[in-house]
């Protein structure tokens, strides 16, 4: 099924490769990374996860600024692939603690000794922590994560000592401490992305959240742990399902329009108590995820303003207002804007003594982009896009008539509580 496995760095370079039947041409390393790096489609600003070169399938996807790839020469199933991806980097993050670069490199023995137990002659075999632990002798290296370069959105699982994610704990789950002493943890955290779409005029037209409760546990002797929810927890937005739950009138109520668990879950007594039993398997998984679209108060307000100033150019202002308590800060903001792909340039201007905040124009996606380092409740933060300059003006403007406008506001850190 699958014939190489490799993981290169965001130069290119190799570290980790195995070729599993040698059916594939020598170079297909160099080759995925060019076509990813200088992919041109009109239709597309980045390579797809899935396509074919020469007869030759890369599948790939992208974690902690690393390409995780796979190259077949047969039809397979790309979303089988994609998975299996994605579990390979979870369960060597388990192994290994931090999942980057450095730490691959310190420890390539481990990770070949897994991909050995997770892949057989191209055949995936298992992709479960708790299994492999099994199979696995060799000793992690341990990275001290604190020591670590940023990496864009990643950084985020490695700054601040408020609170630390359950997705950035940076132990590994096979290593001990010092003395040989066994640690007695659980890590539980909540993570949720909000999707919210704003008219021209600053008003919400939809809105929706993706949660995610992540658990990842150091607990020996696989004792039962019970996770209690909200009493008033409906799901289906009538307030019932099919496990018949009852609705609650009541303020604090919390409706979920679906949810999903994770396969160690027993659900016996959600239906009374909304808890959650388990046994916590080695290593970190979803212990649920679910969606809501229950009207909801977003945490930021974003609202633009665009004016005709000449015969080729524009000028945009964008306002963005933190709508939560003051005793929260948002951290690392990003508000991104489309234009149309004949923009040429723009310039900026941002508000009299703004600190901490970066502007650029992403001529290749065609964008713009506000940086903010930090937000803070109920303040208004203003940026003045002047000269936007467009091959067509009138078709630039009828670009942002036509449609609203989607900026996206990217949280690359989550909330710190003062």
């Amino acid at each position: 099924m699958i014939s190489q496995f490799f993981v290169l760095s965001q130069r290119g370079d190799h570290i980790v490769f195995r070729d599993y039947r040698g059916e594939v041409p020598k170079g297909s390393a160099e080759i995925f990374f060019r076509k990813v790096k200088f992919w041109n489609d009109d239709e597309a600003e980045e390579a797809p996860p899935v396509f074919n070169v020469d007869g030759v399938n890369y599948i790939h996807v992208k974690v902690a600024g690393l390409f995780f790839v796979v190259t077949t020469m047969v039809n397979v199933s790309p979303s089988l692939l994609l998975e299996l991806l994605q579990r390979i980097a979870r369960v060597t993050k388990d192994y290994l603690g931090v999942l980057n670069e450095d730490s691959l490199r310190k420890n390539f023995i481990l990770v070949y000794e897994l991909l050995d137990e997770v892949i057989d002659f191209g055949y995936p075999q298992t992709t479960s922590t708790e299994v492999l632990k099994s199979y696995i002798f060799n000793e992690p290296i341990m990275v001290d994560a604190g020591r670590l370069p940023p990496l864009g959105p990643a950084a985020m699982f490695m700054q601040g000592t408020k609170r630390m994610p359950g997705t950035a704990v940076t132990k590994s789950v096979v290593a001990n401490e010092p003395g040989g002493k066994k640690r007695e943890e659980i890590f539980v955290d909540i993570i949720e992305r909000i999707s919210v779409t704003f008219s021209s005029s600053g008003y919400i037209l939809t809105s929706e959240i993706d949660g995610t409760i992540q658990m990842k546990s150091y607990l020996t002797g696989n004792p039962e742990i019970r996770l209690a929810l909200n009493e008033d927890l409906s799901i289906g937005r009538t307030g019932s399902s099919s496990y018949d739950y009852r609705s609650s009138s009541s303020g604090g109520a919390v409706i979920l329009d679906d949810c999903n668990f994770h396969e160690s879950v027993y659900l016996d007594s959600f239906d009374i108590d909304r808890t959650l039993t388990l046994i916590p398997p080695d290593g970190e998984f979803a212990v649920m995820n679910y969606r809501m679209t229950q009207e909801f108060k977003p945490p930021f307000r974003v609202t633009a303003l665009i004016e005709e100033a000449g015969p080729s150019r524009a000028e945009v202002l964008l306002k963005i207002r933190a709508d939560f308590s003051a005793n929260v800060t948002a951290n690392t903001i990003t508000v991104q804007m489309p234009v149309p792909s004949y923009t040429m340039r723009a310039s900026f201007e941002l508000e009299a003594g703004a600190v901490g905040q970066t502007t650029d124009f992403k001529e290749g996606s065609r964008r713009l982009e506000w940086n903010l380092k930090k937000a803070s409740a109920n303040k208004d933060h203003h940026m003045y896009i002047v000269h936007v300059y467009a091959l067509e003006l009138l078709t630039w403007l009828n670009y942002f008539h036509f449609r609203h406008y989607r900026l996206l506001v990217v949280l690359s850190t989550p909330f710190v509580q003062s």
